[in-house]
């Protein structure tokens, strides 16, 4: 029988265990007093022992409704907060969100929007985890992490990829070098020039728009040396090993052996793109793509 007390029955019971008056306890409840009267009855079928004395002129708790009341006071406050901890999740707003990124996205708006994400959903464990961005469309699509900022992954079967940046690419040289002095240079220039590079495996679609400057003017580089992050190919080019074409951010990171130089007549610029599983209905994972939404849209104004 016990299995037939229903939530609604502990609010009546506690309503009137706090007001000791059943008039009073209805117009709480926005109840009539005959059917809460009935109510409290039947609960106390249900359990086998009163719970309240009643007499004419006062109602008052018998040691059975004294226990009851602060039971029912625990499981009330615990089905709100089940509600609520449901509700939470139902919003995105606690769980476990893992987010990969490429390394050079961190010389973008991205690290302020982390900081940003972390502040509105304390709640949320957010884990990072770098990578490039060919290794981070694997790790979504395996499902190892939730979500990933790319550069330049573009369009992929089986992920939703959203541009949330664009900057254009600019060509970095030796201090050293005769084109050192120039403020602004056509890829041309570049043309018969070895090149240090990130390689083709980090992401296909990402060198291929890197090199688009050098392709629309005739040539392909003539890579001599490859690393994977850009502050290695920066050193490397300060060396002396070669030029390269960087995305603009990098000149965050450049040293004073090199020089950043504006590259003329392209268009081509490279993206930082928000991807994610095609499908993907988590709140968890909608809340920060809604952020970095609007995070970087603001850095654009």
């Amino acid at each position: 029988m016990d299995r037939e007390i229903e939530l609604r029955h502990l609010r009546y019971f506690v309503a009137v265990a706090e007001e000791l008056h059943f008039g009073r306890a209805a117009l709480r409840l926005h109840l009539a007093q005959p059917p809460l009267s009935q109510q409290i009855r039947k609960l106390e079928e249900i359990l086998g022992y009163a719970l309240f004395v009643r007499t004419s002129r006062a109602v008052r708790l018998t040691s059975a409704g004294e226990v009851f009341l602060e039971r029912a006071h625990r499981t009330l406050r615990n089905v709100q907060e089940d509600l609520e901890e449901a509700r939470s999740i139902g919003r995105g707003e606690v769980g476990f969100l893992r987010v990969g990124f490429i390394g050079s996205a961190m010389l973008t708006p991205l690290p302020a929007m982390f900081g940003e994400y972390r502040r509105r959903y304390p709640k949320v464990h957010l884990q990072l985890h770098e990578s490039f961005t060919s290794k981070l469309l694997l790790l979504i699509g395996d499902e190892t992490i939730d979500a990933g900022f790319l550069r330049d992954g573009g369009p992929t079967p089986g992920f939703e990829v959203e541009v949330l940046f664009s900057e254009p690419f600019i060509a970095v040289v030796p201090r050293s070098h005769p084109l050192a002095t120039r403020k602004t240079i056509s890829a041309d220039k570049l043309r018969d020039q070895p090149f240090v590079f990130f390689s083709p495996a980090a992401g296909a679609h990402a060198y291929e728009k890197a090199i688009a400057p050098c392709v629309e003017r005739g040539f392909r580089p003539q890579v001599v040396q490859e690393a994977p992050q850009w502050l290695t190919l920066l050193r490397l080019v300060g060396a002396g090993l070669g030029v390269t074409i960087a995305p603009a951010c990098v000149r965050q990171i450049a040293s004073d052996d090199v020089v950043c130089i504006h590259l003329s007549g392209t268009q081509a610029r490279s993206d930082i793109e928000l991807a994610y599983r095609s499908g993907e209905d988590r709140a968890i994972v909608g809340s920060f793509a809604s952020i970095a939404r609007e995070h970087f849209q603001r850095t654009r104004r």
